[in-house]
């Protein structure tokens, strides 16, 4: 059966986010995954996955200067020691929340692509060396032009062709299906193509990121291609809610037998 993580930075933004956790565990869930923990100390979030009995699932690599408008440096010039610097953050982070993977993000290119991609694949490799020492694996995730523009990894084969070029074990695709559908679509030939390289899978509807049983995406299907696949690891739910996140969950009762509540009360879609 699919595991599903609550994406905290997008649901259950009623509550404060350490409140979050509980929430997520009230409504069935049994993974969380969020942008940064970084702003909270580590003892405090591993003390909320424990108490709520959550597995944390991912969370990103410092970004840079997010609200600058950086979205990650891996491939960025001149900034290998704040790249170094971030790893090993979010590695410690990492082995106190006992989370497997870490996503590294490239960064935004607007010009020198090749120069780019080179300095990705080779800090890539440093932080994936560094994740090994401790059994954590790299993720590297494709997200559109749109939602992100100038975003050096802004193709699912790209990121198949630079993973190839790191040669490391622990790195691995995030195949965020939002994402890969507006970039080229057929997903169904996309998972079975992609299948030996993803090591973690996120979901919402296309075009409006909300609840992931509307718009686009056909998501039983994708489900039951990724377990065809062989994929057996988290579904992140990267999403915003249309409305009240506890509302919007009747998608859940369809997937998944975790979710507490009478699916009579929240139909499929149950958006208000």
């Amino acid at each position: 059966m699919t595991r599903f993580a609550a994406n905290l930075s997008m649901m259950f933004t009623e509550v404060p986010f350490l409140e979050r956790f509980a929430a997520a565990a009230d409504a069935g869930f049994s993974g969380v995954e969020y942008l940064f923990p970084y702003a909270y100390d580590a003892a405090e979030l591993a003390d909320a996955l424990r108490r709520n009995g959550l597995e944390q699932a991912l969370f990103n690599a410092p970004p840079g200067d997010w609200d600058a408008g950086e979205r990650g440096i891996a491939a960025l010039a001149g900034r290998d020691e704040e790249f170094a610097e971030g790893i090993a953050r979010a590695l410690h982070y990492a082995t106190a929340l006992d989370c497997p993977r870490i996503h590294v993000m490239a960064g935004t290119a607007r010009a020198d692509y090749a120069a780019a991609r080179d300095r990705f694949v080779e800090r890539v490799r440093v932080a994936a060396d560094a994740a090994a020492a401790s059994g954590r694996t790299i993720m590297l995730e494709p997200i559109n032009p749109i939602d992100m523009p100038g975003y050096l990894l802004n193709d699912v084969s790209l990121a198949c062709e630079l993973i190839e070029r790191i040669d490391r074990a622990n790195v691995r695709l995030q195949l965020d299906l939002y994402h890969a559908q507006i970039i080229a679509g057929d997903l169904t030939r996309l998972i079975r193509r992609t299948a030996p390289l993803i090591g973690h899978v996120q979901i919402a509807s296309v075009p409006d990121r909300a609840e992931p049983d509307g718009g686009e995406l056909a998501l039983g299907h994708l489900l039951a291609e990724l377990d065809s696949a062989g994929y057996d690891g988290w579904v992140g739910c990267e999403y915003r809610p249309a409305g009240d996140t506890r509302a919007g969950l009747g998608w859940l009762d369809h997937f998944t037998d975790a979710h507490p509540r009478p699916a009579a009360e929240h139909p499929i879609g149950g958006r208000s």
